[in-house]
């Protein structure tokens, strides 16, 4: 399997405070991958590390098969950061002459396509144009350089519905015929259910969710029935339990399944939206990780879990 992204006890460190520890996680290439996380979970640092912007305070970092450190396969990596710099006082078409001249690999016709898809105009200046505008601009330069592997913080934030949803397909459109492994950050889990098949999230600097969104969800179940003793029913104890609640008579739990589930009790599949909440509200519960995803370091605090093809979970023995 070729990795996009390898990182092996990952950890950046800012003054006292850890912005990532003890990450390690692979992205495979040909993704596209949502990045998600509350703020300050880590997940813009976490792209600066892989856009070589920033560097790691502990652990090591491969992109695209070569360590970090090597820069020989810069022109292989694309990184767009939230505010989308752009030189204000430049034109459309200034700005894609300076990718031309910026980038050896540069393909015009494919910078010049997704300006023209736009209706933007090449004389426009840069700092007259809407959000949604100067994002297609920023994101002709990123696909214009051919990246293999295309970075994007926060791509649709300030966006209006229209726009948003106009910049996302163009995105994925370009992406497919490419065949470019995109990850990006967003705290819109809808763009994230519709975009993208890969998933990972941060939380405290930590990864807790990370693989095939598909094997994420089937490896999940809302469960609900009676139940009138105090406590959760026992046969809970064979599943990890994310959260539960209780409503008069009625429990219900999200789980992920480790066993049977009595049939009395209705067992339905959630959404990624509650996947991701009840794992960000219970951060006791051990990280997750589909087989993909995860790589063995002996490094960690002996909370995660593994899953592989199926919805069955193993206890980490690194």
């Amino acid at each position: 399997m070729t990795s996009a992204i390898e990182a092996r006890g990952l950890g950046k460190r800012y003054l006292r405070r850890w912005a990532l520890q003890d990450c390690s996680f692979r992205i495979p290439a040909g993704v596209v991958c949502g990045l998600v996380g509350p703020n300050g979970a880590g997940k813009s640092t976490l792209l600066q590390l892989a856009g070589r912007i920033s560097r790691p305070t502990a652990g090591s970092l491969r992109l695209l098969g070569a360590p970090a450190e090597d820069l020989s396969g810069l022109a292989r990596i694309a990184y767009l950061a939230q505010d989308r710099p752009l030189f204000p006082r430049f034109t459309v078409e200034e700005t894609l002459r300076l990718g031309r001249e910026l980038n050896p690999a540069w393909d015009q016709r494919i910078a010049e396509r997704i300006v023209r898809s736009g209706g933007l105009d090449p004389q426009a200046c840069v700092g007259l144009l809407s959000e949604g505008q100067r994002s297609r601009v920023a994101l002709a330069l990123a696909f214009g350089k051919r990246p293999d592997l295309l970075l994007l913080d926060e791509p649709m934030a300030s966006l209006d519905p229209l726009a948003a949803h106009e910049i996302g397909g163009l995105l994925m459109a370009e992406a497919a015929e490419q065949g470019t492994t995109v990850v990006m950050s967003s705290h819109q889990v809808g763009d994230v259910a519709a975009m993208c098949d890969y998933l990972v999230t941060l939380a405290d600097g930590r990864v807790r969710l990370a693989g095939e969104i598909d094997a994420l969800l089937s490896a999940h179940r809302i469960v609900s029935g009676v139940h009138l003793a105090d406590g959760p029913p026992s046969w809970l104890d064979a599943h990890t339990v994310v959260e539960t609640r209780t409503r008069g008579r009625q429990l219900t739990a999200l789980i992920r399944v480790e066993g049977a589930i009595p049939a009395d009790w209705q067992a339905a599949e959630p959404d990624l939206e509650e996947i991701l909440l009840g794992c960000l509200r219970s951060p006791g519960v051990p990280s997750l990780f589909t087989a993909t995803a995860r790589i063995e370091t002996g490094i960690g605090n002996g909370t995660e879990t593994g899953i592989g093809n199926g919805i069955e979970a193993e206890e980490d023995a690194a």
